[in-house]
């Protein structure tokens, strides 16, 4: 632990003992310590702190420094150290550091106890809580019990320590902070201390209790100036991958984006669109080249992957992969809402405060529009709808290049058409034969081919006819969730 003075005398100047601090003098034992670090995790927790502490060396009624004669880091239970005992039997969720200094003259011996995540911290498996200043078991407590398990809930990724015990210059040597501040046309403050009051607002860094900052987890997703220096967030990058033809046999270029993703959202479009594959056309003598894929569907599919991934997920990160005839983006995780009814269906983000910011800062549409947009922009280029599949724990999208209808798989018709159904649903239209040819870039003469199409869909479930007894050219259809 850095600056440990400065951080011990933070807390006794500041806090009495509480659910999250304990003092003590000289008193010892290995089976009460292990108890109080479940203790002081879970109200850590309770509490929304980063941290609890352990201090030896503090007499607990007045916050004086007394020194100790208990140096924790050289303990053992029996033949075996300390930490490694305590760490046995403790629950995996608990982690926790171990070390001492000297403040006065006097010897101080601190454990600094991280937020448990994911469950109750136990020792011996058993739940304990601080009430008051004393350990209990938390099973007598339920309401206390059921507190945990809510914060449990709604701990959030966005809110975790991607790198702690940092001063102002680490920070703004460390963050592109300059992002936030143009894409929220807010002025750049003139001093440090104004950068920090705006950072520590939006949630991108946190003040410890020893004075020292924490860059969070959503701080360095989304503004870092090199994932790399954040260990469990550096397979989180933004990885491309362009493939020579229509499969993966042969990789023609490859780049992995190290910078937050704010910082180089814009920048990873662009690189993106200078792989894609364009046609030429020839109008009135110029030469001119077209993307076969839309920029919007990119766009919204980017931003999609990089808010919704699951970042509990490790060893895996947003993936595009482009081929000659589609561009496949993947994300950790899967859908929180069924996928079928993406369109409609009030949204849902495991990231919920990535996904507020992204959207102040201009990077993604209002919320729920995402897919409107990609669906529609596929429909004005005649091109199948945007694919959602689930693979294991990861979703990928795909956007098919441009392609006649009679290319297009029966799934990619029927996808397309009920997406169709859904759009237009949701903006209080129904579909016909007619937009159904429009949709496609259908010739009124095939009109039967839109029909069969439209009857296809209706037989397997995805759309009905509004009502079935009107007459075959007045037919109109809506999802059939409507």
């Amino acid at each position: 632990m850095e600056n440990l003075e400065k951080l011990v005398r933070e807390i006794i100047n500041n806090h009495s003992e509480n659910q999250w601090i304990e003092f003590k003098h000289n008193n010892y034992d290995p089976k009460m310590t292990g108890e109080d670090i479940a203790a002081l995790a879970n109200g850590a927790l309770l509490c929304d702190r980063q941290y609890a502490y352990m201090i030896w060396g503090v007499d607990d009624k007045t916050r004086d420094i007394v020194g100790t004669n208990v140096d924790i880091t050289t303990l053992k239970k029996g033949n075996q150290e300390l930490e490694n005992w305590l760490r046995s039997l403790l629950s995996s969720n608990i982690d926790f550091d171990f070390d001492n200094t000297q403040i006065d003259g006097k010897y101080i011996s601190v454990i600094r106890i991280n937020k448990p995540s994911g469950q109750i911290a136990t020792f011996e498996k058993e739940g304990y809580i601080r009430i008051g200043s004393y350990t209990k078991k938390l099973r007598d407590y339920p309401a206390i019990q059921a507190q945990l398990w809510d914060k449990i809930k709604n701990n959030v990724f966005e809110s975790g320590i991607a790198m702690s015990d940092v001063d102002t210059s680490c920070i703004l040597k460390r963050l592109d902070y300059t992002y936030y501040f143009d894409l929220t046309d807010i002025p750049i403050p003139e001093n440090a201390e104004n950068i920090l009051h705006y950072l520590l607002e939006e949630g991108i860094i946190t003040k410890q209790d020893d004075g020292l900052f924490s860059i969070t987890n959503m701080g360095a997703i989304l503004f870092a100036k090199s994932l790399k220096e954040y260990d469990r967030l550096s397979r989180k990058s933004i990885r491309i991958v362009k493939y020579d033809g229509k499969n993966r046999l042969q990789i023609s270029k490859e780049m992995t984006e190290d910078k937050g993703y704010v910082t180089v959202f814009e920048e990873t479009l662009k690189y993106i669109d200078a792989l894609l594959p364009t046609k030429e056309n020839m109008e009135s003598g110029i030469r001119t080249t077209e993307s076969q894929f839309p920029k919007i569907a990119i766009r919204e599919a980017l931003a999609n992957a990089l808010i919704h991934q699951d970042f509990t997920i490790t060893g895996s990160g947003p993936l595009v992969e482009i081929f000659d005839n589609r561009i496949e983006i993947t994300n950790p995780g899967t859908p929180l809402i069924e996928i079928s009814r993406i369109i409609d269906n009030p949204p849902r983000s495991r990231n919920e405060k990535l996904a507020d910011l992204m959207r102040r800062l201009r990077i993604c549409e209002e919320l729920g529009s995402g897919w409107d947009r990609m669906v529609i922009a596929c429909e004005a280029m005649k091109i199948s709808a945007p694919k959602i599949e689930i693979y294991a724990d990861n979703t990928k999208i795909t956007l098919q290049s441009t392609m006649r209808f009679s290319e297009m798989s029966v799934d990619d018709r029927l996808w397309a058409c009920y997406m169709h159904a859904c759009v237009r649903y949701v903006q209080g239209e129904q579909i016909t034969n007619s937009t159904i040819r429009e949709r496609f870039g259908l010739e009124e003469s095939s009109s039967a081919g839109a029909s069969r199409l439209i009857k296809d869909a209706v037989d397997n479930e995805l759309i009905k006819p509004v009502d079935a007894t009107t007459a075959p050219r007045y037919m109109r259809y809506i999802p059939i969730w409507a």
